[in-house]
């Protein structure tokens, strides 16, 4: 039977691989890699160089380009969506065409695959098609936001309060509603500016590598200073990747 391997690496710092990564790493015969265009040759690099070190004996490396999601459709849901199933078909093409009879492959993906990432979705669908016949393993990894939570030296929970764990374009259009501590994960247009000092929020961006930026403090401080940081790094490197984690605290 052909084995898929769904590997989280972490955010960034090669040293969030969890030991159980390493050995999952060191099992795949072949390695599934979406190349998202110059801008992004980076991240290509940078799962290159932990497959360099970490795997086994000989390996395939099958590098195939990243469908483009249409950003500019107004049916924000369906065209993600639609992007899913197309990365999906590149999923299936990898298992039906490079994998042997009892090889296993593997994707990397970016932090844990249960957060915030499609991949899994993916390869459920492809599953669920049962076009080709396969089993797959997934293995967790250090989230963006434990990354996060760390590098800020604080905590991700308080006592008996509950953390919303949520989107750029859900605060921009919902607000923080009751919530007292709220995660937001890429905020393209930084919904959070318009909060009062009650919040206070703990940025990062390119968390684990060695272009990492972090920014904490009262909103109506910090938030001026964010985007700054935020569109100078995003015009140097062509691509962001950032959260933060928004708490209310009680007034002074």
């Amino acid at each position: 039977m052909k084995r898929i391997l769904i590997i989280g690496i972490g955010a960034g710092d090669p040293d969030h691989l969890t030991l159980q990564a390493v050995k999952a790493i060191a099992r795949a015969d072949a390695f599934l890699v979406l190349e998202k265009g110059e801008v992004k040759q980076d991240l290509v690099r940078l799962r290159q160089d932990m497959i360099d070190v970490h795997a086994r004996g000989p390996y395939r490396l099958v590098e195939v380009r990243d469908p483009e999601r249409d950003r500019s459709a107004s049916a924000y849901a369906a065209a993600v969506e639609d992007w899913r199933s197309r990365r999906a078909d590149l999923y299936e093409a990898f298992v039906r065409d490079e994998l042997g009879a009892d090889e296993t492959g593997a994707i990397l993906v970016w932090g844990d695959p249960g957060l915030y990432d499609s991949t899994l979705a993916g390869v459920e669908e492809v599953a669920g098609r049962g076009t080709v016949r396969f089993e797959y393993e997934v293995i967790p990894g250090i989230t963006s936001v434990s990354a996060l939570t760390a590098r800020h030296r604080t905590s991700l929970t308080r006592v008996a309060r509950p953390v919303h764990l949520t989107t750029g374009r859900r605060l921009a259009r919902e607000g923080t509603g009751a919530a007292d501590d709220l995660v937001v994960m890429l905020d393209a247009h930084c919904a959070f500016a318009g909060l009062g000092a009650e919040f206070h929020i703990f940025w990062g961006a390119y968390l684990g590598t060695p272009d990492e930026i972090l920014v904490a403090g009262p909103v109506p401080e910090v938030a001026d200073r964010i985007r700054e940081l935020r569109a100078e790094a995003r015009e140097r490197k062509g691509w962001i990747m950032d959260t933060y984690l928004l708490r209310r605290v009680p007034p002074s």
